[in-house]
């Protein structure tokens, strides 16, 4: 149980006092220039969807460029819809019988994860002037059951330890804009608390979870996680970014590289560290991710 949990009980107080330390202003945070250069990268290259891709080739460096101010657009976009959800659903937990405990540092959660939400959001308007739509058609919905709340926040673990491999990346790299790094770094830095906190309590909630659990519902469990860990790699390939680049044929582009070999290595290595836990646990009793590719088109193509 949660509230029985020593461990955790030592994690949250720690992390709370953390996030009390660490605490910024985010409105005063940051300097937004009138526009960001277009003749440099937006997103490191090699973080890109057409990275190692023979498709890089093909395209000179302007085109690349563009690609990469429209790739890091719909980076951001994704972060906003990704904490519009987990807030929602942290939000339906706090203070209740089951979250007693950890809902002092859900209340850090929630403020900070709103903070990076109106960040990305401003980068998003600010210099690419949209927010790109959701994709859909890739995740199921969480199916009401005993392993609900840990489906939901193994969910929120997967999505930040996907956002937090890019934005140690780009705050690291200095061929990007100062801005740039700057949203990369700040949001790392407060995703390093929340990371550690939702590997303490998917561990705890599993725990819980497999006590009773049938070996078929362990195994839903797993091709869940797997199918989520699909479906949030492949948002990153977005047939509108390809068509808003200026490339033609952007269904194909997506299906063309979502069906490389490079694609599922690069997927591996993303996940990598996620997937080590999850091993190490024992929500996944392997490291091989589903072999199905979901290429269908998408809604805002």
């Amino acid at each position: 149980m949660i509230d029985e949990n020593p461990r955790l009980r030592e994690v949250l107080k720690r992390l709370s006092a953390q996030s009390v330390e660490d605490y910024y202003n985010p409105y005063k945070a940051f300097e937004w220039p009138n526009s960001l250069p277009c003749d440099m990268w937006w997103m490191s290259p090699e973080l890109m969807t057409t990275a190692g891709h023979e498709l890089d080739t093909e395209l000179d460096i302007r085109q690349r460029q563009r690609l990469s101010r429209m790739e890091s657009i719909n980076f951001y976009s994704l972060n906003v819809h990704g904490i519009r959800e987990l807030l929602m659903e942290v939000t339906r937990r706090i203070h209740t019988r089951e979250f007693a405990t950890p809902s002092e540092f859900f209340h850090h959660f929630i403020g900070e994860e709103n903070e990076h939400m109106w960040f990305f959001a401003e980068f998003c308007l600010r210099y690419g002037g949209k927010i790109y739509t959701q994709p859909r058609g890739g995740a199921d919905t969480i199916p009401p059951s005993r392993a609900e709340s840990l489906l939901v926040f193994a969910r929120i673990l997967i999505f930040e330890e996907l956002v937090d491999h890019y934005n140690m990346k780009m705050a690291a790299d200095d061929r990007l804009h100062d801005t740039i790094r700057a949203v990369n770094r700040i949001h790392h830095q407060d995703e390093s608390r929340h990371i550690a906190f939702g590997r303490e309590l998917v561990r705890v909630l599993f725990d819980d979870f497999k006590r009773d659990a049938t070996q078929a519902e362990r195994d839903e469990l797993q091709d869940y996680l797997k199918r989520y860990m699909n479906f949030s790699f492949e948002s990153l390939f977005n047939p509108q970014v390809y068509k808003d680049a200026g490339l033609t044929r952007p269904l194909e582009i997506r299906t063309r590289l979502l069906s490389s070999p490079q694609r599922m290595n690069k997927e591996k290595y993303v996940f990598r560290k996620t997937l080590s836990y999850l091993q190490k646990v024992g929500i996944l009793s392997d490291q091989d991710l589903s072999q199905d590719l979901s290429v269908g088109p998408l809604e805002n193509a």
